[in-house]
């Protein structure tokens, strides 16, 4: 089902509402493979396309939510600027898609994830309701915070069918330090010192025994002067190099894309100071990595030993989400997270409040039992 207006989304939802049926939500479908596999019907929210308002002054972007990702990067990019949460996804990922996936790249640790971005939204709830939260101004303070709530809630929530996001002017220029073939306790070392420095570090990531980096944006001048000082203050890491194009190294870190592609793949969100300490017996049972966000995002490649990812990711206060496996595998392994009860409690009553007889459990989270 490929609605063209929100209008035919209610009606869409309030005939799933009257059959007892449910709906999975998707944009373009690029992460449908993420979850238990399922037979339900889809609700594709690409036909709702397109920008509404773009104001550059204002640093406001309105568009539907099935707009193409490509097509909004295009758009700002024209002016000079950009969405600085530095969202990715494969060919027909949408805006919509990208916000329920809460999706960020290597900028998110400098300059915030999705749920920073996003000023507001419509929606449709699983009353079959239109509703609104947010507003179409960088400082907002009216209502409730929804617009944080529905980044990361994988269609669960509502059906997004209209996004209002901030964007940013993009840096003039670009500059990577790296260093090469530093071993991961250094190179975890020198990314948290980085990121302590007073040099604005736009990005760091690391590619085991090939390249550490970080990333400076801004102007000539400025980029200078932060590169100058993060040499004497790493000096101890050794020389680094400056790469004006960087582009296929960062390329590989993005979503584990220099990783094995057929593997098992894991993405483990850790305190960065725990993360080397929480992956090392995951790396002895066979594993391989890639890390981001200064160490606090890792890029897991590894088969089997489901308990011992979960209990390493809880042990180092984190959490680890099963992203792409084979179809038995998820239909068995939960892909996100097990919540500690009170939050499980709190998530499933908040769901209700959004969708209360269910329409959007599809089982994807094997969590079905939460739509009773």
């Amino acid at each position: 089902m490929t609605p063209q207006n929100t209008k035919e989304v209610c009606e869409i939802i309030g005939q799933a509402l009257a059959g007892g049926e449910k709906l999975e939500v998707i944009g373009g479908g690029t992460r449908a493979g993420i979850g238990a596999p399922r037979e339900v019907p889809r609700l594709c929210l690409a036909g709702l396309s397109g920008i509404l308002d773009y104001d550059p002054a204002e640093l406001v972007l309105t568009a539907r939510a099935g707009t193409p990702l490509a097509e909004i990067e295009a758009a700002v990019a024209e002016r000079g600027q950009g969405l600085a949460f530095e969202p990715y996804g494969a060919a027909g990922s949408t805006i919509g898609g990208v916000l329920a996936a809460g999706v960020a790249g290597a900028r998110r640790v400098s300059a915030g994830g999705a749920r920073d971005h996003l000023l507001g939204f419509e929606a449709v709830s699983g009353r079959g309701e239109i509703f609104r939260a947010g507003a179409k101004v960088v400082k907002n303070v009216t209502g409730y915070d929804l617009p944080k709530l529905v980044c990361g809630s994988w269609g669960r929530l509502a059906a997004l069918t209209e996004v209002t996001l901030k964007v940013l002017p993009r840096a003039p220029e670009r500059v990577t330090l790296c260093w090469r073939g530093l071993a991961d306790e250094p190179a975890f070392a020198l990314m948290r010192a980085a990121l302590r420095a007073p040099c604005d570090v736009a990005a760091a990531a690391h590619l085991p025994g090939e390249a550490t980096m970080l990333r400076l944006d801004g102007v000539g001048p400025s980029i200078a002067a932060r590169r100058d000082y993060l040499g004497a203050a790493l000096a101890a890491y050794g020389p680094s190099e400056a790469l004006d194009d960087a582009a296929p190294l960062w390329a590989r870190v993005q979503g584990g894309a220099g990783l094995n592609p057929d593997a098992t793949l894991w993405r483990l969100s850790l305190p960065p100071r725990a993360a080397l300490g929480a992956i090392a017996p995951l790396l002895a049972a066979g594993g391989a990595y890639l890390a981001d966000w200064a160490g606090g995002l890792i890029w897991l490649a590894l088969e089997g030993h489901e308990a011992l990812i979960r209990s390493a990711a809880d042990a180092a206060g984190g959490h680890a989400t099963l992203m792409r496996a084979p179809a038995e595998m998820r239909a068995r392994i939960p892909a996100l997270h097990p919540q500690a009860p009170g939050v499980e409690a709190l998530s499933r009553r908040v769901r209700r409040g959004f969708d209360p007889m269910g329409i959007f459990e599809t089982n994807r989270f094997l969590d079905e039992a939460d739509a009773d």
